[in-house]
């Protein structure tokens, strides 16, 4: 918002460009800069209307009440509760109770029964679609037209239909064509037991832990492209499928949930080298990016990393002792390149490297990026459901003046 403001003295004399930094003015209690315009002269007071902020970077578009990452002090709170406190103390499903409830009494539920339509063994496009599809076949209501008890069963039902759909197509992938009975399922103590029944048929302990810590690390996370993008659908008025299925689409592009699907790979071939130093050196003289360093938020260390980095030395991971060293390597080469930077390992690097313990192969990382943050969407949904407020964003336009049809002819 921009507001009018009377300046005296010497200021109106400032030419546009000056080096002398706008001046500071006070207005409603509040410690405001000039901005020197053409007419008439205004204040930002911080609304933005007329600055523009490729990639919204800094600009705050929401209240929530949901989870506080700390930029500063590396941490990660849901609710207050900072993850370390959540992760080996309960389960993935009562995080999901907590995060969308404020209950960690509440859990997440079972999946009831339903065929999926088709799927292809392509996880991340089998749960976009199939969960879309939900919206019609349970007859899902428009969130601006039921109640919030409502929204937050359906969230419930499709969160847990979700992983099951992952599971489902996981195990399409692996070349079985058969479901894998529901008893057998219910023999899982946990979400990520069940999982894994549902997909492998049986539940290795060590793969359940790594999948239950890494879906706690991830479950939620501010207002990252994926949950803005579920917000804005929800925030039309849509139903809870729709809504999810699109942060769904958003999550699976490499910028966002697909990052961990490149680490792996990047290790065997760091492996390969059997020179990580040399190999940092060649990667980053060429231009290339080192996938799993550096964040939008943190400016410390991410504490997810830290977690799920721990998590794989009590799991045993055989690529830790090359993870760490590449870590290493990397982010000294980083800080003489980028001194004004800080860039710290972040959650992608050794999500890889635990997802891997559970033998989570590349091409499902994004999906199961998706199981794991149907929390945070879902606690986002209800909460941009309370607001009815419409996104509504405005555009620069920076293209042709105006001119005749004639003049393109």
């Amino acid at each position: 918002m921009f507001v009018p403001i009377i300046v005296v003295g010497d200021l109106l004399g400032e030419p546009p460009g000056s080096p002398r930094p706008p001046p500071l003015v006070r207005w409603r209690g509040q410690e405001l800069r000039c901005s020197f315009r053409t007419s008439p002269l205004r204040v930002d007071s911080g609304g933005m209307a007329d600055d523009f902020k490729p990639g919204l970077e800094g600009v705050v578009a929401v209240e929530t009440e949901i989870a506080e990452p700390d930029r500063e002090g590396g941490s990660l709170r849901y609710r207050g509760i900072d993850i370390e406190e959540l992760v080996g103390n309960y389960p993935y499903e009562n995080v999901w109770g907590l995060l969308v409830d404020d209950d960690l009494d509440s859990k997440m539920p079972d999946p009831e029964p339903y065929e999926p339509a088709g799927l292809t063994g392509n996880a991340p496009a089998d749960l976009q679609a199939e969960t879309a599809r939900l919206s019609g076949v349970w007859g899902l209501g428009k969130l601006n037209e039921i109640s919030a008890d409502q929204a937050r069963e359906d969230l419930g039902r499709l969160s847990a239909q979700m992983m099951s759909i992952v599971a489902r197509s996981a195990r399409i992938a692996d070349g079985k064509t058969d479901v894998v009975p529901d008893d057998i399922v219910a023999q899982g103590q946990t979400a990520a037991e069940k999982f894994l029944l549902r997909w492998r048929g049986q539940a290795d302990p060590r793969h359940a832990k790594a999948i239950d810590t890494y879906w706690i690390c991830t479950a939620e996370h501010g207002l990252n492209a994926s949950t803005f993008t579920a917000r804005i659908v929800a925030s039309t008025g849509a139903d809870c499928g729709a809504s999810l299925s699109a942060a769904v689409g958003a999550l699976s592009g490499p910028l966002h949930g697909g990052a961990p699907a490149y680490v792996k790979p990047m290790l065997e071939e760091v492996a390969a080298a059997g020179d990580p130093e040399r190999w940092v050196k060649d990667t980053l003289a060429a231009g290339k990016r080192i996938m799993g360093f550096g964040h939008r938020i943190y400016r410390a260390e991410d504490p997810r990393s830290r977690l799920l980095k721990r998590t794989a030395k009590e799991l045993g991971s055989a690529q830790v002792e090359l993870a760490e060293e590449l870590e290493q390597v990397a982010l000294a080469a980083l800080q003489e390149r980028h001194p004004e930077r800080v860039l710290a390992t972040n959650v992608e690097y050794y999500s890889a490297i635990v997802l891997d313990v559970a033998e989570i192969p590349p091409r499902l990382a994004p999906a199961m990026f998706a199981c794991s943050r149907v929390a945070g969407w879902s606690a986002h949904i209800l909460e941009q459901k309370r607001t009815g407020r419409l996104f509504r964003p405005s555009a620069r336009y920076v293209g042709p003046a105006s001119r005749s049809l004639q003049s393109v002819s």
